[in-house]
């Protein structure tokens, strides 16, 4: 079986790339924007580079695939949408034969998360096309969440505009196992909601990460107007500011709250749950640069 990966790059891609690197009877072929360097990929792994915005190269890059696992752009959404719309149409002109897509749980044209609203439209787009499909719709990394958990540990507050909504932040690398056992599998035609054991408020996921840490940290709801010029003053992309707002415009609404045993079935496995996270990366600083999506190089 020959299986592509876009984004191999990217800390999900690569974890991708790296699971079905240890498959029997599987070729990989790592799809990146920008050409590796050497001894950057397992042994044995293809690499291709193609951007999702030359859809020539994308074709290319899915010549003779049998598998697609299909990792998302990232950046300004219109973009983002464009170059989904590339990699779909690729594969569907190179006949690629099941296609296993990263999603996320606010898949949905009326959430204000601006990465919800083109997430749903890349699954009509995939749909469209007629080929068998499997998604993986992932909750929130607890990785990209770090980024304000990290600031919130020298803090000792953590201060975000999610009011009382629930999240249950999933393990990046438990996002990259569903989609390889996705990838490995028959095509299900169906999409499967990838989270984490639990769910909490932001001032349980606080107390969880002040456990972990052996640290106090303290949730504050922040007003979302306050977030917003919070942000902009760190000199962070426009962009990404009004890409978080959005997110937790979301969150408010509690389009996170949701537990599902998806993960388990597919993998025989339990999903890891933020205190083993945390823990583990205990003594480093992690940060992100952008939002669950954003995981493409």
């Amino acid at each position: 079986m020959r299986i592509a990966v876009t984004g191999a790059a990217g800390g999900l891609g690569g974890r991708v790339v790296q699971l079905l690197s240890d498959r029997d009877g599987v070729d990989v072929v790592a799809i990146t924007r920008r050409r590796l360097s050497a001894g950057a990929l397992q042994p044995g792994v293809e690499a291709a580079v193609a951007d999702y915005a030359d859809p020539p190269a994308l074709r290319a890059a899915l010549r003779g695939v049998d598998t697609l696992v299909f990792v998302s752009s990232d950046g300004p959404d219109a973009r983002m949408l464009l170059h989904h719309r590339n990699v779909i149409a690729a594969a569907a002109a190179e006949r690629v034969g099941h296609v296993a897509a990263l999603s996320s749980i606010d898949a949905d044209a009326a959430s204000p998360f601006c990465y919800a609203v083109v997430n749903h439209l890349t699954e009509d787009l995939l749909r469209a096309t007629g080929i068998p499909y499997s998604i993986a719709r992932a909750s929130l990394y607890i990785e990209f969440f770090q980024h304000w958990l990290t600031r919130a540990r020298s803090s000792g507050l953590l201060q975000l505009p999610a009011a009382d909504g629930r999240i249950s932040l999933v393990a990046r690398d438990d996002v990259a196992r569903a989609l390889t056992a996705l990838a490995t599998g028959e095509p299900t035609c169906r999409h499967h909601d990838i989270t984490g054991p639990d769910v909490a408020d932001l001032a349980g996921i606080a107390a969880v990460a002040a456990q972990a840490w052996a640290r106090p940290i303290a949730y504050q709801d922040t007003p979302p107007q306050t977030f917003h010029t919070q942000t902009a003053a760190t000199g962070l992309d426009p962009w990404w500011g009004y890409a978080f707002s959005s997110l937790f415009a979301s969150v408010r609404e509690q389009r996170w709250d949701r537990v599902c045993d998806h993960y388990t079935r597919l993998t025989g496995r339990l999903p890891l749950a933020l205190h083993n996270v945390l823990s583990t990366h205990a003594g480093e600083r992690q940060d992100s640069a952008g939002p669950a999506s954003s995981d493409a190089q």
